[in-house]
C-alpha cells in the first residue's frame, strides 16, 4: 500500500497521536535501496544521474563510513515513492562485502499488487575520494549515486539519499525504531530541505 508519510512535521496533531493513528491504520513502519524491476531500475538511474539537486537540498555524506561495519541486513523503514519499489512492503537489503572490495547488494520485498515476493541483486562500489558515498548498479553500467547523509554512531539507523531529492530512504537494523529516534532523524532529513511529507512508510509486520 502507498500512502503518504503519517509523521510530517506540518500535522496539526502531536506526533504521539500520529504514530498511534499510523498504527491503527497499518501504514506505519519500516531500507531498500534499490530496483526490483531491472529495466525501470536502469531509466531511475538515468534520471537520478541527469538531473541536478534541488536548490537548498543539502547532499553532503558522513565523513567517515566503516565499511564492513556497514555490511548486514537493513530493513526499509521508510522512502519516497518512485516506480521500481511501488507496491512494495516488507524490505530489506543485506549488503556483503567481497573479496575484490565490491559490495553485493540483494533487495528483498513483497509485492502487494502481484502478491508474490521479489528479490533484486545489484553491486555496489566506493567513491574514490568520498568516504560517505557509494555507486549502485543493477543493471550492466547504468551506477547511481547512493549518499549515506546521515549514521547513527551505533550504525543502528541511517538515512540514505541520491543526487536529487526525488530519493530518500530510511534504514534500520530492526524492523522498528523509536518515535524519538524517528522524530530526530525526520528533522535532519528536513534541515537538509526534504519533504519528509513524500515519504511512504513501509510495513515490516
Amino acid at each position: 500500500m502507498q500512502k503518504k508519510c503519517i509523521f510530517g512535521t506540518k500535522c496539526a496533531f502531536c506526533r504521539a497521536e500520529i504514530i498511534k493513528i499510523g498504527t491503527m491504520n497499518k501504514t506505519f513502519l519500516v531500507v531498500g535501496t534499490a530496483a526490483f524491476v531491472v529495466l525501470t531500475a536502469a531509466i531511475g538511474t538515468l534520471i537520478v544521474r541527469a538531473q541536478p539537486p534541488k536548490t537548498g537540498l543539502d547532499t553532503s555524506t558522513i565523513d567517515s563510513l566503516d565499511i564492513a561495519r556497514y555490511m548486514g541486513r537493513w530493513y526499509e523503514l521508510a522512502r519516497f515513492d518512485h516506480p521500481f519499489e511501488r507496491n512494495m512492503e516488507l524490505v530489506t537489503v543485506n549488503y556483503t562485502l567481497k573479496p575484490d572490495g565490491t559490495v553485493e547488494v540483494v533487495n528483498s520485498g513483497y509485492n502487494t499488487r502481484r502478491g508474490k515476493f521479489k528479490q533484486s541483486r545489484g553491486t555496489a562500489r566506493r567513491v574514490k575520494g568520498r568516504n560517505g558515498e557509494l555507486e549502485v548498479t543493477f543493471f550492466l553500467n547504468f551506477w547511481s549515486p547512493y549518499k549515506v547523509l546521515e549514521l547513527a554512531p551505533d550504525y543502528s539507523y541511517a538515512l540514505v539519499g541520491s543526487n536529487s531529492d526525488k530519493y530518500l530512504w530510511i534504514l534500520s537494523r530492526t524492523p522498528r525504531l523509536s518515535s524519538a529516534v524517528l522524530s530526530e532523524i525526520l528533522v535532519r532529513a528536513e534541515e537538509r530541505g526534504y519533504d519528509t511529507d513524500r515519504l511512504i512508510w513501509v510495513e515490516q509486520d
